[in-house]
């Protein structure tokens, strides 16, 4: 079946609506009051305090195309199916519908709408352990669509469950649904659970039932919900058969005007992974620039993992003779791919030019001082091997490229001790995974008293930052709260002086001391504009909205969670305003 991915966002969105859902906006990429994670990981993140339970403006039943970005795979990118960027189509039944109705639509998307062959289906269901029983249930359901027996897979935890999204709240078992490439077993176990290339994931629903508690066990869930997500580039790639999901129409022009800049052809079989990994990681620089909370390179948080992204980009493109000013012509590309599904890209064209071109010039720099160092660290080598140690400090303190050390050493008739390089790496890698997991504990999941009441203080601050600073340079660009501390981030050219410190301080001890009642309405964007909130206005015209009112001193769009009054709140401190990023300062705080 011919199907771009125009042709698939309209029939994903047309099948839920004819199922009584209600199509929802994407969410930024850039997670509000979520410390779990830096980007948006699914479709599920914006969800989370609907999932647990507060009613959606839009009903129990929605749907929607959201933009993601996961990087923990960002040394597979180059494959033939994995990216750092990508589009999650979504449903959701909050409290209604359950397993008897999704997994038969689920079989009925797959192959009547796009024309998959169902003998070429594999999915997998929870074989059960101490904790929940086996899905049997699932597994007879899929069975009576008309999946083979041998085709249906029970699988543990590491595969068949999702959650909870902090330490504890809604999880469950999940089901998920595969593509048989045609490719022989790689073995007389090989399942969708091997790593082989024989089955392709395509969706995944996700069936709450459970409440994991702090003590680690499970109790069933009042609220069941049904969650979603289908990658759209790998079903593009898998209804029209192609190998790989840089052959797709989100792709291709990108890739065509790499192949134009460089003279290189996906072809050559030595440029095809350099083709791939400047096409993916540009695509996804230029979705998390252009974001309606989008942030620019830094050294921290998103703008490092945006730094990274480009600097990877520009270090493979160099292997194909991509130049200065090529990185931006590229983004330029995506913007005129994607500026009808995503318009923030169009207005954000000329900002994302400019950070991409700054980022290249700086990567230069970097790149000159790093080939200094290695010039020094030639003149001490005792014997002609670069130890492992040196070789990870180019990389990690100067960013220079492992292959480039290894390169230049040759050149110069010494070696590189690769293995030492690499024992350094996974054993820097490991502490980096251990400070995040500690770092983002908590989450959305996490609707305590103290994080609710610190989540109203964001408003309270935000309004008293416009009033003390200006209100038309002042917008929030993140937020990141845990039960300890709120962090905000907001536009703003300079540093502020103490005494703006302490006014914003006295505005927010101000409005709490009111006590006013902080009420809840249910509108549309444009009743929510004409009401004076505050808020992206993301949300597409006609969708409704959550507006937040605390008397006179804040009106804002947000989902939650809040307090009931502003006395609850204490006395707020500001503990730290510094410098973010580019024209963005942040403010740490705290309710004592």
């Amino acid at each position: 079946m011919k199907l771009t991915s125009d042709e698939l966002r309209k029939k994903w969105i047309n099948f839920f609506k004819d199922r009584g859902h209600t199509p929802i906006s994407s969410a930024s990429l850039i997670p509000e009051n979520d410390p779990t994670v830096l980007f948006t990981t699914a479709g599920m993140h914006p969800l989370v305090p609907y999932l647990l339970g507060q009613p959606h403006p839009a009903g129990k039943r929605l749907c929607d195309t959201q933009k993601c970005v996961r990087t923990g795979d960002i040394d597979e990118v180059g494959d033939a199916s994995h990216c750092t960027f990508f589009e999650m189509l979504g449903n959701w039944s909050l409290g209604d519908y359950f397993k008897d109705e999704m997994v038969p639509w689920s079989y009925e998307f797959l192959t009547e709408r796009l024309g998959l062959d169902p003998d070429r289906l594999a999915v997998t269901v929870f074989e059960g352990d101490d904790d929940c029983p086996r899905d049997e249930h699932t597994a007879a359901l899929w069975e009576k669509c008309g999946i083979k027996r041998e085709n249906i897979f029970y699988l543990g935890k590491k595969h068949n469950w999702w959650g909870p999204a902090g330490q504890t709240g809604p999880c469950g078992p999940d089901t998920e649904m595969f593509f048989d490439t045609g490719k022989p077993k790689c073995c007389d176990t090989c399942s969708p659970a091997c790593d082989c290339g024989k089955y392709v994931e395509v969706w995944n629903d996700v069936f709450m039932q459970f409440n994991k508690n702090a003590d680690g066990t499970f109790s069933p869930l009042k609220q069941k919900n049904v969650d979603t997500g289908m990658g759209l580039e790998r079903a593009l790639m898998n209804v029209q058969g192609l190998s790989s999901v840089y052959d797709t129409d989100v792709f291709t022009p990108i890739v065509k005007k790499i192949e134009e800049l460089s003279g290189r052809k996906m072809s050559d079989a030595d440029a095809v992974r350099a083709i791939r990994v400047v096409a993916d990681h540009v695509r996804t620089a230029t979705f998390i620039i252009g974001d309606e909370r989008g942030v620019t390179p830094s050294n921290v948080d998103q703008g490092y993992i945006l730094r990274r992204l480009l600097r990877r980009a520009i270090r493979f493109g160099s292997t194909i003779g991509l130049k200065s000013g090529d990185y931006s012509k590229i983004a330029n590309v995506v913007v005129d791919k994607y500026a009808e599904a995503y318009p923030e890209l169009a207005a954000a064209r000329d900002k994302i030019a400019f950070e991409i071109d700054e980022e290249q010039t700086r990567f230069e720099r970097t790149l000159e001082n790093g080939i200094k160092e290695f010039e020094k660290l030639c003149k001490y080598i005792q014997g002609d091997t670069i130890n492992g140690k040196s070789a990870f400090r180019l990389y990690d303190t100067y960013g220079f490229p492992l292959e480039m050390t290894v390169e230049m050493a040759k050149e110069r008739g010494f070696k590189v001790d690769v293995d030492g390089f690499n024992a350094r790496f996974e054993e820097h890698r490991n502490l980096s995974h251990a400070g995040a997991e500690q770092r983002f504990k908590g989450g959305l999941a996490d609707t305590g008293e103290l994080t609710a009441r610190l989540h109203t203080a964001t408003h309270l601050m935000h309004r008293a930052l416009k009033e003390v600073l200006g209100d038309e340079g002042v917008n929030q660009r993140g937020s990141n709260i845990t039960p300890e501390r709120l962090r905000f981030d907001f536009s703003f050219a300079r540093a502020m002086t103490p005494d703006e410190v302490k006014a914003v301080e006295d505005k927010v001890n101000e409005a709490i001391k009111a006590d006013v009642e902080i009420t809840c309405e249910e509108m549309t964007v444009d009743e929510a504009k004409a009401a004076g909130a505050v808020g992206l206005f993301a949300s597409k015209y006609g969708e409704k909205v959550k507006v937040y009112t605390m008397g006179e001193y804040s009106k804002e769009i947000c989902g939650g969670p809040h307090a009931n009054r502003t006395g609850e709140l204490g006395h707020f401190k500001i503990l730290k305003e510094q410098s973010s990023s580019a024209g963005v300062r942040r403010i740490k705080a705290v309710l004592e």
